[in-house]
């Protein structure tokens, strides 16, 4: 049946929305292995803006096609602009974690966006959170403790790029919130991708590093990037229309088992014993969080 805001409810809306979720984790996990596999041979500087760029003209088109203003009072809004400042540091981070560090253990930690939200909801929004669900966000955050493994090798310590990166989204998302409804889904999408511009354009003036000519399978993998990306939103937004938020949500959790196996499958990455730990605690946490919040 369909709500009155135009979501479609029910046991069949619910499997389709849980299968366009599934389909939307997927695609951002191939968005992030084409990501990585340019960042190989190009400046990570160079790979954040020619990026954003890609995905700046996507929802500019899209923004065009659906009638929505990109140029309004509210883009200017104190919650767009912390937005922007969150969005800046999470892509930046993610990306350097994407080039650093194995695609599997960056995917597993990024999965604790959800649960740092709910913490951040109850901190910064005044939202309600009782003490099993404050239980739940330790046990998260214990579990990316885990995988960072403070004091190890140096490629474990590169990990915490992941975390800054994971915090800079759970800011973004909770200024999202609080963002003028007046706001599109495709007008939020072009200023998020300005602000990965904005992030490349700001580590390259820190990295100093000169901007490469790409090589065609570079360039090819960055427009993958981008319409992998776009695709994924795109089934995003479907499926966070079609069924239940409840039904529907705890399937982002997917993304991990995509990450894990293109890892596996492209990088010849092999998670240790502590990801896969620190992989269960957050995915534990996080559904424990969605059940109780449902309640």
């Amino acid at each position: 049946m369909a709500a009155a805001s135009g979501i479609v409810t029910g046991r069949r809306a619910n499997m389709a929305g849980s299968l366009w979720m599934i389909a939307a984790m997927g695609a951002f996990s191939v968005e992030d292995a084409f990501v990585k596999a340019a960042s190989a041979g190009l400046p990570v500087a160079e790979v954040l803006v020619l990026f954003g760029l890609g995905g700046a003209a996507v929802f500019a088109l899209a923004a065009r096609l659906s009638g929505a203003r990109l140029l309004s009072p509210a883009v200017l809004s104190r919650a767009m602009c912390v937005r922007a400042v969150f969005e800046v540091t999470g892509r930046l981070f993610y990306v350097l974690a994407l080039a650093l560090t194995p695609l599997s253990s960056t995917t597993v930690i990024l999965q604790a966006t959800p649960i740092l939200v709910v913490g951040g909801a109850a901190l910064f929004l005044g939202e309600t959170v009782g003490w099993r669900r404050w239980t739940a966000i330790a046990l998260g955050l214990a579990g990316v403790v885990l995988i960072v493994r403070p004091g190890a090798d140096g490629v474990s310590a590169l990990s915490v790029l992941a975390v800054i990166g994971t915090i800079g989204f759970a800011g973004r998302d909770l200024a999202s919130r609080m963002a003028p409804a007046s706001l599109g889904a495709a007008v939020l999408g072009f200023y998020g991708f300005l602000a990965v511009v904005a992030a490349g354009g700001l580590f390259a003036l820190w990295a100093r590093e000169p901007f490469l000519a790409p090589a065609p399978g570079q360039a090819l993998s960055i427009a993958a990037a981008v319409a992998a990306g776009a695709l994924a939103y795109g089934c995003l937004m479907t499926a966070m229309r079609t069924g239940e938020v409840g039904a529907v949500t705890p399937f982002r959790y997917t993304r991990l088992l995509f990450g894990i196996g293109l890892g596996m499958a492209v990088f010849g990455e092999t998670p240790g014993a502590g990801t896969l730990l620190g992989a269960g605690l957050i995915v534990l946490s996080g559904l424990f969080i969605l059940w109780r919040g449902r309640r």
